[in-house]
């Protein structure tokens, strides 16, 4: 069993989740990172995706936005602009923003709108992947 280190993920809001975990996983701006126990000291832009944390009794799934990641070799702390578990997601609120974001991108709008859009995307993407498995 692999060792266990803490992992703190902090919204604006509140603290999201602490405890102890053995591995987590979760986007950045590098691409898919996952960190056990003793990774290397370091610091990452975090990227709209799944945030998966494994415990003893399985492993916990959410929906995590914009915000940065700090990995120390015993300790993680996310701050994140929005962190949602499956049950805080409304399907239908995110698929309407899957829909907006499609249509923007489409429309083919200034850039700037076109980043927005497709950060919405991602955003309502990842909700409905958590979402979806309630």
């Amino acid at each position: 069993m692999a060792e266990k280190f803490h992992l703190k993920v902090i919204t604006p809001e509140r603290v999201f989740y602490e405890g102890e975990t053995s591995f987590v996983e979760m986007n950045t701006m590098e691409g898919e990172v996952g960190i056990y126990k003793n990774h290397i000291p370091t610091t990452m832009l975090l990227a709209p995706g799944v945030l998966l944390i494994h415990e003893d009794d399985g492993v916990k799934e959410a929906a995590l936005h914009s915000g940065f990641v700090e990995v120390l070799q015993d300790q993680v702390s996310v701050l994140a602009e929005i962190a949602e578990w499956p049950d805080e997601i409304d399907l239908n609120r995110a698929n309407e923003a899957k829909i907006r974001a499609e249509r923007q991108l489409k429309s083919g709008e200034q850039t700037a709108n076109i980043m927005k859009a497709e950060i919405a995307l991602k955003r309502a993407l990842t909700r409905l992947e958590v979402g979806g498995h309630k």
